[in-house]
């Protein structure tokens, strides 16, 4: 009986136990509530629900903390998010009339709180992020779509109906699928510009045409087949003559557009950036200050000086006219990479991202001539990647700007355009060269040739220890263990990078450049190289041969040296014995062709500038433009 009596008072004391325990731990909560200030306590419980962004150091360092309410937040890479990975999206985009992020079964799952590092990465001018979420990241993450039936996909452009989330590729890039039922069928105001995957037939098991990929997966080679099949349809709109002599039917319309589309977003230049004011980037008409020790036309221009300095050329065109009738190209200069850049180091919603996006759609279709040609000729710049234009669901990161219905038949000209939309078209990164007069790029070619190339490799970069499949530490470590003269590495962290003399004096003293990517694929570094006389390694096929259609050829062999990034992450090859073994003759053959046939295309002149005997980027880009609206036409 004493034992059953103690079971029952142990079963009551239990209860009585965990009440006692309950109340007390209750009663101590509620008076240490009672103690902090009620707005005090709402702030608290406000800063957990919605912050995502604490900057440590205004210099280097700023951490970024997701919470449940935040899912998936990105840590800021001025203007390039980390291990990015985006879903590729309906070419039909998201009518502004309902911009509302939708689910997205591709979007990346991230654990409830993740935490991240950057630290800026000089050698572009941007930031390496240093990721210590529980999540693997990709090396790249650059969305593929993927065919389920070769057979039956006829959309090159590869608009994504029905997305689900799959292993990633053998390259380690997220593909979304798209199902062989499903055929997109543009919108009635959109370009209905498509190309034919029928020449896929029978290709089975064949590897990628430029032998890039040497995955045996048919679908991953159809997806970059489709790449290439859309190139090809920007080479077509390539301007066979270069006469400017005449303006005839080539007007160029300047909108006037509101201040807080472009100029108002200039004035926000010395806190777009925490750590740096990009005033003094901005000067000049967007050039910079000038670069006494480098000569003539050498300024200290910033990556994202794109937009303000293609808006200075048009302006100064001679085909521009103002009266809208006379107009066959009208050109939009919204300042959207600006926009973009000064809410990414702030907490806002991402109605704010979009508001001024949507402003100026509003306002574009207030304007008769808009509606003309359903928008295709009208042009847009945004000077930074295009992912920073399409943000998905689930996310805090850009805006959805490209997104839109009316964004779709519009050219859009990046520094990145993103490989699946056709009327993407990526334009060079400005460069710190903007020379005035034809001998200005005569006498710099002619030192870049005389150059004294001691250097056989260099690299001028920063480590991806966040990223485990990014190679950068595996080229660091092989050039650093190369023998003197064999290679050159400029360690980005000691600051040397910021200085556009330090970055040009490598590249001249070097045969080969190394250009391995970064938060995106595509490097301003290619250009800065192209431009020095240095042959450019490439990595990936990302970086440049699917983006500047337009100022690069077809023939990649031309100009650089393609080395497989998964031979070097799997050890199987020595970059710099690789490069050894090029000959001398090979060699200058390259800087050649790129000092004489391709450096004038790939700079951006002064604003003011004569250049008769050469098209530089701007020249190039814009008889392009008007290439296209012929075949458009025709």
């Amino acid at each position: 009986m004493a034992i059953s009596i103690s079971k029952k008072k142990a079963k009551v004391n239990e209860r009585v136990e965990h009440k006692e325990v309950g109340f007390f731990f209750s009663s101590f909560l509620a008076k240490f509530l009672f103690r902090i200030p009620s707005i005090v306590l709402i702030l608290i419980l406000i800063f957990l629900w919605s912050s995502s962004t604490t900057i440590i150091s205004g210099k280097v360092v700023h951490v970024c903390i997701s919470l449940r309410k935040l899912n998936d937040l990105y840590c800021i890479s001025a203007g390039t998010e980390p291990n990015l990975d985006i879903a590729v999206p309906p070419l039909n985009g998201t009518s502004s009339s309902s911009l509302v992020d939708q689910k997205d079964t591709a979007s990346k799952v991230s654990s409830p709180q993740d935490t991240r590092v950057a630290i800026v990465d000089e050698s572009s001018s941007s930031i390496d992020a240093i990721d210590v979420s529980l999540q693997e990241p990709s090396p790249l993450d650059i969305p593929i779509p993927r065919f389920n039936d070769s057979s039956s996909s006829t959309d090159a452009m590869a608009n994504v109906v029905d997305v689900s989330l799959r292993e990633s590729s053998p390259l380690d890039i997220p593909i979304p699928r798209v199902n062989d039922s499903s055929t997109y069928i543009p919108s009635e105001k959109q370009e209905s510009t498509t190309v034919s995957v029928d020449s896929f037939a029978g290709k089975k098991n064949v590897a990628f045409r430029n032998n890039m990929i040497k995955s045996g997966d048919e679908e991953l080679v159809m997806a970059y087949n489709d790449v290439e099949d859309q190139l090809q349809v920007h080479r077509s709109w390539a301007a066979t003559s270069q006469n400017n002599a005449t303006c005839d039917g080539k007007g160029i319309y300047v909108y006037d557009l509101p201040s807080k589309f472009n100029k108002d977003l200039v004035a926000h230049c010395a806190d777009m950036i925490p750590w740096i004011n990009l005033c003094k980037y901005f000067s000049n008409e967007a050039m910079g200050e000038p670069i006494q020790n480098l000569g003539k036309g050498w300024y200290q221009t910033h990556q994202y000086s794109l937009e303000l300095i293609f808006h200075s050329r048009v302006l100064n065109h001679p085909c521009r006219v103002h009266n809208a009738d006379e107009a066959k190209l009208f050109y939009v200069p919204f300042y959207g990479g600006l926009d973009i850049l000064r809410w990414h180091f702030k907490n806002v919603s991402n109605e704010v991202k979009d508001s001024l996006g949507l402003e100026l759609v509003r306002w574009l279709e207030s304007q008769q001539h808009w509606f003309q040609k359903s928008g295709n000729d009208h042009v847009f710049v945004l000077g930074k990647i295009s992912w920073d234009f399409r943000r998905y669901s689930n996310t805090n990161w850009g805006s959805r700007f490209l997104e839109l219905d009316e964004m779709q038949n519009p050219v859009k000209l990046l520094i990145e355009r993103q490989p699946w939309h056709v009327n993407d078209i990526g334009i060079p990164h400005p460069t710190y060269f903007h020379p005035q007069t034809d001998n200005d790029i005569i006498a710099w070619q002619d030192r870049i040739i005389k150059s004294n190339r001691r250097s056989l490799v260099s690299f001028a970069g920063a480590a991806r220890p966040d990223a485990p499949a990014n190679i950068r530490s595996i080229l660091i470590s092989q050039c650093t263990s190369a023998k003197d003269q064999e290679c050159t590495f400029l360690d980005c962290n000691s600051g040397k990078c910021h200085q556009p003399e330090s970055i040009i004096q490598l590249f001249m003293e070097s045969e080969f450049c190394l250009q391995p990517p970064g938060d995106s694929p595509t490097r301003k570094s290619v250009f800065d190289s192209l431009i020095s006389g240095c042959i450019p390694v490439i990595f990936d096929p990302f970086t440049a041969y699917y983006q500047y259609s337009w100022h690069l050829p077809e023939d990649h062999k031309k100009y650089s040296v393609f080395i497989d990034q998964e031979d070097v992450r799997n050890m199987k090859v020595n970059v710099v014995e690789t490069l050894m073994q090029i000959t001398t003759k090979e060699r200058e053959d390259m800087r050649s062709y790129i000092t004489y046939e391709l450096l004038p295309g790939l700079v951006y002149g002064d604003p003011k500038s004569k250049l008769e005997k050469f098209q530089d980027a701007f020249s190039i880009t814009i008889n392009n433009l008007f290439q296209r609206l012929n075949k458009l036409e025709s």
